[in-house]
């Protein structure tokens, strides 16, 4: 099942955090809440050359520290990040044009509570990403 679009408003954590709200980080939130399939922060500091290349590489670490959005290294080992939509999902990668969407699927966190049971110690936490052709790729293919 694709992860529902609830996303909550990155301005309000970041306030509610103790953060300050300035209008460069308010200007790099408002671009990356226009990337549903993922981003590179360069490709953020293109976006916005008024706006610190420090500013941009901070704002995307605070927003990764506090859990709303998430970090995937892609096959050729570049970083790309996507907002996080749910409290925990996966993730589908597309290989050809680098578009990410997430999934929730409920057989995998039963697998991974029945993992837990085997192993000596306890798990953390798991992270899993499918590598995939997407639909618009395999639709431009054909």
């Amino acid at each position: 099942m694709v992860a529902s679009q609830f996303r909550p408003d990155l301005m309000s954590v970041i306030e509610d955090m103790g953060y300050r709200i300035t209008q460069p980080r308010r200007d790099v939130v408002k671009l990356l809440e226009t990337k549903p399939d993922g981003f590179g922060a360069e490709e953020i500091h293109g976006a916005l050359p008024e706006v610190g290349r420090a500013t941009v590489y901070r704002t995307i670490r605070l927003l990764l520290d506090i859990g709303v959005i998430c970090k995937l290294v892609m096959r050729d080992g570049s970083t790309k990040y996507s907002l996080a939509r749910v409290e925990h999902h996966h993730h589908l990668v597309c290989v050809r044009c680098g578009t990410v969407e997430e999934f929730l699927d409920s057989t995998i966190e039963r697998l991974v509570r029945a993992i837990g049971a085997e192993v000596s110690g306890e798990i953390l936490g798991h992270r899993i990403e499918f590598d995939v052709i997407c639909k618009t790729c395999l639709d431009y293919a054909n």
